[in-house]
């Protein structure tokens, strides 16, 4: 069975190459008759581009475009998420644990969050329940997430965000260390300012945190601060993997193979490395699988090639999620258990 259990609808920020990665997107789906790079094609694109800003993040017609490429792929259940920064409701949560200073990176924070955070929570979340019954009618699962980032001392103000709506699963992520936000190819130059076996020993402090919180069905992406290549000799990293490991039997919280990183950032690895992704195995941590795609012709990505992977390891059962719920399902087919 295939899912894909982390995936993005539109975000920004808006700028040209996100026009024109939208546009790689729709030509995927209807590429314009117009031969490329005249005028006429130009104005075709430019046209429907218009349409689609016009129409919104939350369009039925975009989110249309991932059913018809999960069908393409053979994808049975898909989890679509948003990012909590995404949400006007969330201002407070991150004003207080981002750096916004009048600092560079605490500048570029500030124009970043202004330029993403721009929609409201009820939209997206009424979004994904309409169109449950039309991609169930296609004979694919559809399931409502978000993407919380968390930050240790905050977890009240996270769990009121979370309880405004009911979820098919709450997915936690770190993507902040000291309120920088690592992932950001513009504040990328902040890795020279740390020790990177202290820097990789917060990260995964605050990662075990995050998983025992016992806020998340599951805990994405657990190693993603090796996002632009910055890393220490892993030998380093193994005692912090086998505590990610311990800590996720524990509070019996699943996590994902994620591809993100292996096609869409310079590291090209996917979270976690095949070493981290050994001992998890080996502790018998629970698994999902997800592209981290944030356009439609993405979904799916690399999903095959790591659900092989987990099956060659000797895993049997993938992670689902419905109301909150764990769902375990044989790889091959059927509901194997429900926690």
């Amino acid at each position: 069975m295939k899912v894909d259990y982390h995936l993005h609808l539109e975000e920004g920020p808006y700028s040209l190459s996100w026009l024109d990665r939208t546009n790689q997107a729709l030509n995927h789906f209807s590429p314009l008759e117009e031969k490329p790079h005249t005028r006429g094609w130009l104005k075709k694109g430019m046209e429907r581009l218009a349409a689609r800003l016009e129409r919104g993040a939350y369009d039925a017609s975009w989110l249309d475009l991932y059913l018809l490429e999960a069908k393409r792929k053979g994808l049975k259940e898909v989890g679509i998420v948003d990012h909590l920064y995404r949400f006007k409701e969330s201002r407070a949560y991150f004003e207080k644990n981002l750096d916004l200073s009048d600092s560079d990176v605490g500048t570029k924070q500030q124009v970043w969050l202004n330029q993403v955070m721009t929609e409201s929570m009820g939209d997206f979340v009424r979004s994904i329940h309409e169109a449950k019954p039309r991609w169930a009618q296609q004979g694919v699962t559809l399931r409502l997430g978000l993407e919380a980032d968390y930050f240790s001392g905050s977890e009240a103000e996270l769990k009121g965000l979370i309880e405004k709506y009911e979820w098919d699963f709450v997915i936690g992520s770190v993507h902040y260390m000291y309120g920088w936000g690592f992932d950001n190819p513009d504040t990328q130059n902040r890795f020279h300012h740390y020790n990177l076996v202290d820097l990789y020993k917060d990260f995964f402090a605050e990662v075990e945190k995050a998983i025992r919180s016992n806020i998340f069905q599951f805990v994405a992406h657990l190693d993603n601060l090796k996002v632009f290549n910055y890393r220490p000799d892993e030998a380093f990293l193994v005692p912090h993997y086998e505590r990610i490991a311990k800590a996720l039997v524990e509070t019996d919280t699943a996590t994902e193979i994620n591809a993100g990183l292996y096609y869409r950032y310079p590291v090209k690895e996917m979270c976690p490395s095949p070493a981290f992704l050994d001992i998890l195995v080996n502790a018998g941590v629970c698994f999902t699988t997800s592209s981290d795609s944030h356009f439609p012709d993405d979904i799916g990505s690399f999903i095959e090639q790591n659900t092989q992977t987990l099956l060659e390891k000797g895993v049997k059962e993938i992670a689902t999620f419905k109301e909150g719920r764990r769902v375990m399902r044989g790889i091959g087919e059927g509901v194997c258990t429900t926690r």
